[in-house]
């Protein structure tokens, strides 16, 4: 994935925001579990009441807390304390919240002391009970009437009860001021339940905007990893689209199509998918574990251990899982790549199988690397589908264990309901964590193959590169090409294909290129347009060397036929203007005209608007061929190129394409290759070629009468008059 980190570039502004908008998810979703601690523990535990201090107290209730309080804590209340009237003192609006939590403690200990000091001189007394954890309602009225034997209580026994309440837990301090803090409320009127529901409605509200916020940022994320990945996937699919075009027939040879329409498609949807799920889960997971670690020692420290062992377990099954999936996905790829082959190969050759009647042989083929993609794909999906079990079980194991050693901790008052239930929650959270994080792992593999696979293409520099000061043509030589003692040797091939070729085509004349199949008269007009460079030797185009120009001006130079004439789908109007689409339409009908297209196109309803299949399949071959002559003619280049292009010609046909054509580019150079005689006989200059060399340049007479291999070609294609004509 590094080689292609460049075009994350473009969207860094992208994933900065989304990234934002993430932690605002992520914490919004930290934020949950605490409000519904908040109401479990304060709404519903403690009645709405959020602090141990009351913001209000009966002088009675003020002067019986004062009873149990030091004398700095005495003077610390009230100096914090104001009369509101006679009989009521108020909390001060503007302190700290470290003051109040200090007021809370001083009042949650006198309660704790006072519980305890009550306990010991009840004992033996009905009217008065000792307040509990558990007492929801407590009444003053007898507590107050014991206030002249407060004095009376020896000291050592207020300083024991303090003692021991100093060492009760803070959970349960908090739980017993409570209880006073409530009594001391409704004493002055206050009413309880009104602020118990306000609590819990002002909370959940709270609770409902945090999820609004939550899902907005999450739609907003979404949105920005999906046109973030669509975005790199748009651009390295351009990328690879133009590399792929800027390669030579050498590089064509290295990556089969079947491999490159794979790469071009399949490889890089694998690495857009990683993308939006990295964006969406990478950064999330992080912040969500970290998170949730965090809050949850903010509760309790005695469960840790509990995610620790989880998140260890977690860690095993992936890098189980990665080290037996991995190898298997990189295997997937490359059969992908066999099975679009096998398919190509098929439907392209689907007549030749037909008339040979080799379906069974062909289902059979692709039945056997179809099989192979899918038995390595179940073995992925059924090692993958382990996952998602073993993260449940690993899950609820972990909230068996919250809750078992939660109980004792809340039995030993080191941890109230509502934090084990959001305890619960985070741990939730860091499993899930630790699930997205495997999700991205279970992808990374086969992204990274993927982009491995494009990473391939990209490097790979192609072997016919522009100079990089290309030289001007020379006016004197507008049109001429020009073979000097050029050998040419495939790349990876042991043989040459051409020796010492040595030849000149000139504007106005037609220079005809002949030989047995595999003498190399393709590689030769291969050549011209550059698709292949030449081993040795130079080819000159306008007096330039060809790899002294760049590879557009050539190609602008040249109109070229190739062997197998190839179609776009569309019209016959767009194919014919594919080369100039600045062509009128009087010219592109008088082109028609000179390769004989004219009256197949006109039979048609639609005429020039009519359309062409894909692979040009609704013509026929002779029709595709003069459509291909048709096209390179409406280019109107100084030079054209036809390699065999007149094959699928009737001789009639092919007599009065080439009159018109001779007629039509009487300023240009014609290079023609053909296997019949009666195509090239008129030229002004026939090249003979045998085993990759020339054996005889000349015209048809001179050739017949000089070149015994033109003399044994043209003997097996005319009659015996036509040759001794020829011989005159």
């Amino acid at each position: 994935m590094l080689k292609l980190s460049k075009y994350f570039k473009t969207f860094t502004i992208a994933i900065l925001i989304a990234i934002a908008f993430l932690f605002i998810e992520a914490m919004c979703d930290l934020k949950l579990p605490d409000y519904m601690s908040d109401i479990v523990n304060i709404g519903i535990q403690s009645n709405g009441l959020e602090q141990v201090a009351p913001k209000a107290i009966s002088e009675n209730g003020f002067t019986l807390m004062k009873e149990f309080m030091e004398e700095d804590e005495i003077q610390y209340v009230e100096e914090r304390y104001v009369k509101k009237n006679q009989a009521e003192y108020a909390i001060k609006n503007d302190l700290q919240e470290e003051e109040i939590d200090k007021l809370s403690h001083i009042f949650a200990v006198s309660s704790r002391t006072m519980m305890n000091v009550i306990s010991k001189i009840s004992e033996g007394t009905e009217n008065v009970t000792a307040p509990t954890q558990e007492t929801e309602k407590l009444d003053l009225s007898p507590i107050y009437q014991m206030l002249p034997m407060l004095d009376r209580i020896p000291e050592e026994i207020i300083r024991q009860a303090r003692l021991e309440a100093s060492q009760t837990p803070e959970s349960m301090l908090n739980s017993i001021g409570l209880v006073f803090t409530q009594s001391f409320y409704e004493e002055i009127g206050i009413d309880v339940s009104k602020m118990q529901n306000q609590f819990i409605v002002q909370t959940g509200l709270k609770m409902l905007g945090i999820c609004v916020i939550g899902i907005v940022a999450s739609i907003a994320v979404g949105f920005l990893g999906s046109r973030i990945g669509a975005g790199i996937g748009r651009n390295i699919r351009n990328d690879v689209f133009q590399k792929v075009q800027s390669f030579s027939s050498a590089e064509f040879n290295n990556f089969s199509a079947a491999s490159l329409i794979t790469r071009t498609t399949n490889d890089i949807t694998q690495i857009q998918n990683f993308i939006v799920m990295m964006i969406r889960m990478l950064a999330y997971a992080p912040i969500m574990g970290i998170g949730s670690l965090i809050m949850m020692s903010q509760k309790t420290t005695e469960l840790i251990w509990t995610i620790a062992l989880a998140c260890g377990l977690i860690i095993l099954l992936i890098a189980f899982l990665f080290k037996m999936v991995l190898p298997k996905i990189k295997i997937v790829q490359k059969l992908t790549d066999k099975i679009n082959l096998v398919a190509k190969e098929n439907l392209s050759g689907l007549m030749v199988v037909r008339a040979f009647g080799t379906q069974t042989y062909e289902e059979n083929r692709f039945d056997e690397v179809n099989s192979q993609v899918m038995k390595t794909n179940k073995f992925i999906n059924r090692s993958m589908s382990m996952m998602m079990p073993s993260m449940m079980f690993i899950m609820n194991g972990l909230n068996l264990l919250i809750l078992w050693f939660g109980a004792d901790a809340i039995a030993n008052a080191s941890i109230q309901v509502g934090d084990l239930m959001a305890v619960m929650q985070y741990g939730i959270e860091v499993v899930m964590s630790f699930l997205f994080v495997s999700m991205i792992f279970v992808m990374f593999p086969r992204a990274s193959v993927s982009a491995n696979r494009i990473a391939e293409v990209l490097e790979t520099e192609s072997t016919i590169e522009d100079p990089d000061n290309p030289e001007k043509f020379d006016e004197n030589k507008m049109g001429y090409v020009e073979f000097k003692n050029v050998t040419f040797q495939y790349p990876g091939a042991d043989e040459k294909i051409l020796e010492h070729i040595n030849f000149v085509a000139k504007p106005g004349q037609t220079t005809a290129i002949i030989g047995a199949t595999g003498s190399g008269k393709t590689s030769i007009v291969n050549l011209i347009p550059r698709l292949f460079d030449v081993t040795e030797g130079e080819v000159l185009v306008n007096g330039v060397n060809v790899k002294n120009m760049t590879q557009m001006e050539l190609h602008n130079q040249i109109g070229f036929v190739p062997q197998k004439g190839n179609l776009l789908s569309g019209t016959i109007e767009f194919n014919l203007k594919y080369g100039n689409e600045e062509a009128s339409q009087e010219f592109v009908e008088k082109c028609s005209m000179v390769a004989q297209a004219t009256e197949f196109i006109e039979s048609k309803d639609e005429k020039y608007e009519a359309p062409i299949s894909q692979g040009a399949k609704n013509v026929s071959g002779g029709q595709k061929q003069r459509l291909s002559i048709a096209r390179a003619l409406v280019k109107n280049s100084p030079i054209y190129v036809f390699d065999d292009s007149f094959s699928a010609l009737d001789f009639k046909t092919d007599s009065n394409l080439r009159k018109a054509l001779k007629e039509h580019s009487k300023d240009s150079t014609l290079i023609i290759v053909a296997q019949r005689v009666s195509t090239i006989m008129h030229a002004e200059q026939i090249i003979v070629l045998n085993e990759g060399k020339i054996v005889g340049i000349g015209t048809h007479e001179e050739l017949l009468k000089n070149c015994s291999t033109y003399y044994e070609i043209a003997s097996s294609q005319l009659s015996e008059e036509e040759l001794e004509n020829g011989r005159k």
